[in-house]
């Protein structure tokens, strides 16, 4: 009798995680046995199945010291880019749902963000701060073509002139570059375009639903062009596998056109760090081993240490050399820079039909 928790490779083509094992809140695992009386070879492959939640709130407050804001949006839970290093994943078991392929399969759009998000803007003590997007889970994946709701939520933020911080490895923003520039031509918009690797066979492998490294950066090209500042974002570096690339990364950046630049080491919480094991056995067993090595001698023999200030970087003779590394080229590619503060000064709800004007 068979218990291999490893979906079949031709089921998860084009997924990153090879299992889908039941989340830690979950009182009870459910493990698939082959029997031997029904074969698997006749189920389909693994498709995205999208469910829609009303949310009565959609601003996420954060008082953590290492993050740099302290309220966030998510437009959809779950992430159809299925990067097997997502440090979001640990976060679908709070709705029943499996970090693993659930993760990348089993969505939650949240259509109408952007009604709740204008009268929670409204409300008489709002104070505005910069507003932080794709954080978590990527405000710009496939299914946003269809269901639209970040074009929503910016409409709203620049009705309600709000500044806002967008995180993404999606080309897909490139649809929204009339409200984009716009709001950067009044300071209220940054976007941080975060780019991995630029060998597009590890790519596909590590990332497989994102675009291609190449068209990453045709897209900072772009937006830079429009007058949007970009940062490109070298993360996660992960040891031997990516490490290597670090300053062709950046300087392919700085070529397109971006004007800084921030780096974030391999993150593996909870959930993420077995199916990021499971996926280097069965991808690059050749260095599973040492990778492992340098990851848990960053984190005190662990795979991961969550304390502040040192989970996106580790610690240790490796950290260093990274953070050393990228210092130096940075500095010398003009990358360095201090994109200074998004305008808050701007902030007001905008009048609706019937509302009296101003004289002022």
């Amino acid at each position: 009798m068979e218990t291999d928790p490893r979906i079949p490779t031709e089921r998860r083509k084009g997924r990153a995680a090879a299992t889908n094992l039941t989340g830690r809140f979950e009182p009870y695992a459910r493990v698939a046995v082959d029997d031997g009386w029904a074969p698997d070879d006749d189920l389909p492959p693994l498709r995205t199945d999208v469910r829609i939640e009303r949310p009565r709130s959609v601003i996420t407050r954060n008082t953590s010291p290492d993050i740099p804001f302290d309220r966030s949006i998510n437009p959809y839970r779950g992430c159809e880019h299925g990067c097997i290093y997502c440090f979001a994943r640990p976060t679908h078991a709070y709705l029943g749902l499996s970090p693993g392929l659930d993760f990348e399969t089993r969505l939650i759009a949240r259509p109408e963000a952007p009604v709740v998000l204008a009268r929670e803007l409204s409300r008489p003590g709002y104070r505005p701060s910069v507003l932080a997007i794709g954080t978590n889970t990527d405000p710009y994946q496939p299914i946003e073509r269809d269901h639209r709701i970040m074009r929503g939520i910016l409409e709203v933020l620049r009705d309600f002139r709000h500044p806002v911080a967008i995180v993404t490895k999606g080309t897909l923003i490139e649809r929204d570059l009339d409200i984009l520039s716009e709001m950067a031509a009044a300071n209220l918009v940054r976007v941080g375009i975060s780019v991995t690797t630029l060998d597009p066979v590890l790519a596909r492998k590590m990332e497989p639903r994102v675009p291609a490294p190449e068209r990453r950066l045709r897209t900072i090209q772009l937006l830079s062009g429009a007058g949007v500042a970009v940062r490109v974002m070298v993360a996660p570096i992960i040891p031997a596998l990516t490490d290597h690339e670090l300053e062709t990364i950046l300087r392919g950046a700085r070529h397109a056109g971006a004007s800084a630049a921030s780096w974030v080491m391999l993150r593996l919480p909870l959930e993420v760090a077995p199916l990021f094991r499971d996926w280097l056995a069965e991808n690059f067993p050749d260095r599973a081993a040492r990778v492992m090595g340098h990851v848990r001698d960053m984190h005190g023999g662990r795979d991961y240490q969550s304390d502040w200030g040192r989970r996106m970087r580790g610690d240790g003779a490796y950290a260093r050399l990274i953070d050393a590394r990228f210092r130096n080229a940075a500095a010398r590619l003009g990358l360095d820079r201090d994109l200074g503060p998004l305008d808050c000064g701007q902030f007001g709800v905008p009048p609706r039909p019937g509302d009296q004007l101003s004289l002022f």
